[in-house]
């Protein structure tokens, strides 16, 4: 199977054709108007393997290897294998961390970009096999996997596509077989594998070469052997946001123009559009008439626990309100957070980063475990906009339920949590939520796009019901739920 899609064997889809939903991408006919060309964004939605991962919401970055123990932050390969020597490694003690504070997948580097392999491969003798560690027959993929079996955790794999020890790297054909022969062993030995992490990275090998990578066969080695796996970043399944400092846009398209990198003519097509994964918009009207098609392309943020992506012992991990702000700035605005947690050098996740990941859960769950206002939603267009509120006062689950009943009880609130059902596509571009206090309906936070969830924060308001205003929205909105919360003292940051 080829990974790379040929634009002009792209399919077309006619505009006769717009109720019908289109899973990844869509073309648009050469002579769509503008607002055909919307009808047909309307109408792309994520794969299965997509939206099971949309759903995940909280996964976890593990960056470990000979770097943990040099103090450095990029290997240059020639670090002597017996470096690598975890007193006390504990896979076990990782995915039970993460676990109870709230992940749901644990993404391994099984390699990094010194070239040094965390399984025992047969591709080069620059692994843990080379080690000291488990008198080398130590294997950090095999006990991370039985980890994850134990505790019900998924798994992914980052291998670096750049090996700065690999005597093939820059000679072309060897290499990329090399690369095929580590991704094939990962991919074939360690049972059920999520996400398959590439960031293309792309410097001098040891012999001074850059590498031209097969990204046609390596990604297609992928779709046969772990064909539910996710493939970010160098992939067309996940996008990198544009940095690594936890942020996702406030206006956060997954259903996006721009091309992933692994497809035929992304440079070009991209580079037509004036964008990239860093640029501010991805989406908008005026983008979409531009452009000759859309990709539902849902964006990863990742950033690390600590400033560094490796242990230093130096380092601290992020306190408790910047954690809580980067889970509204990457999971709140349509976006699944990787926050990266590494193991210190006895190979355990250090106690000041497993405090910092319990106080983290402790917070979200004190102010989404129980709603203020909640269930289901029923909507009505007043001629201008939609509406959405709340279906009745008394849930199955004894959840406080709105109502426009003016004798209903005061509330306080300052959170809400807003989710379209991404199965219908991304539609919403702008909102306002208000909230009935005595004064009347008054506007408690406003937003541009939702997704599969949007978090916003604002001022404290006594409030007796609350709705949902859409004021602009590409076809119908889907709402899959509202929900507002009152989160103590959190948040400061509105």
């Amino acid at each position: 199977m080829n990974n790379k899609i040929l634009m002009t064997a792209a399919i077309l889809v006619a505009v006769s054709c717009t109720n019908k939903f289109h899973e990844g991408h869509v073309t648009f006919p050469s002579d769509a108007t503008d607002e055909e060309k919307i009808d047909l964004a309307v109408h792309v939605v994520p794969s299965k393997r997509q939206l099971e991962w949309q759903k995940l919401e909280l996964t976890a970055f593990t960056h470990f290897t000979v770097n943990t123990f040099t103090g450095k932050e990029w290997g240059d390969g020639t670090e002597d294998p017996s470096v690598f020597n975890p007193s006390d490694l504990d896979c076990r003690q990782w995915v039970w961390t993460l676990k109870n504070a709230g992940f749901k997948m644990v993404i391994l580097t099984a390699k990094h970009h010194d070239g040094f392999c965390l399984w025992p491969t047969a591709t080069t003798t620059h692994s843990v096999a080379s080690s000291s560690w488990r008198d080398g027959r130590g294997d950090v993929v095999k006990e991370l996997r039985e980890a994850c079996d134990e505790y019900g955790m998924k798994l992914g794999l980052y291998l670096s596509p750049w090996d700065r020890n690999a005597e093939s790297y820059g000679t072309g054909d060897a290499y990329n077989a090399f690369f095929i022969a580590q991704l094939t062993e990962l991919l074939s030995n360690y049972g059920k594998i999520d996400e398959v992490w590439f960031d293309g990275a792309n410097g001098e090998g040891p012999n001074g070469k850059k590498q031209e990578y097969d990204w046609d066969s390596i990604l297609a080695t992928v779709r046969k052997l772990q064909p539910q796996a996710v493939i970010a970043i160098y992939g067309d399944d996940v996008r990198w946001v544009g940095n690594e400092d936890g942020l996702g846009r406030e206006t956060e398209w997954s259903v996006t123009p721009l091309m992933p990198a692994s497809l035929h003519g992304a440079d070009a097509w991209n580079a037509s559009l004036g964008i990239d994964p860093m640029s501010k918009d991805l989406g908008s009207r005026e983008l979409l008439a531009k452009s000759e098609g859309v990709f539902w392309y849902p964006s990863e943020v990742d950033v690390s626990i600590r400033n560094g992506w490796f242990y230093h012992k130096e380092e601290s991990p992020k306190d408790l309100p910047t954690l809580v702000d980067i889970y509204f700035k990457s999971v709140g605005r349509n976006s699944v957070l990787l926050l990266n947690v590494p193991p210190d050098t006895t190979g355990r996740i250090a106690k000041a980063d497993s405090l910092a990941l319990v106080g983290f859960h402790e917070q979200i769950s004190s102010i989404f475990d129980t709603p203020v206002f909640a269930g289901k939603v029923k909507c009505r267009h007043d001629g201008e906009n939609y509406v959405f509120s709340l279906k009745s006062k008394g849930a199955a689950d004894g959840r406080n339920v709105a109502t426009s009943d003016s004798n209903a009880s005061d509330s306080e609130v300052n959170v809400a949590m807003i989710c379209e059902d991404i199965s219908h596509g991304q539609r919403i571009e702008a909102f306002d939520i208000e909230g009935l206090t005595d004064e009347g309906w008054t506007t408690l936070a406003t937003g541009t796009t939702i997704g599969y969830k949007r978090l916003l924060r604002f001022p404290t308001t006594t409030v007796k019901d609350v709705r949902l205003i859409v004021h602009s929205s590409r076809s119908k909105p889907h709402i899959a739920s509202f929900d507002l919360f009152y989160a103590g003292g959190y948040p400061a940051d509105y």
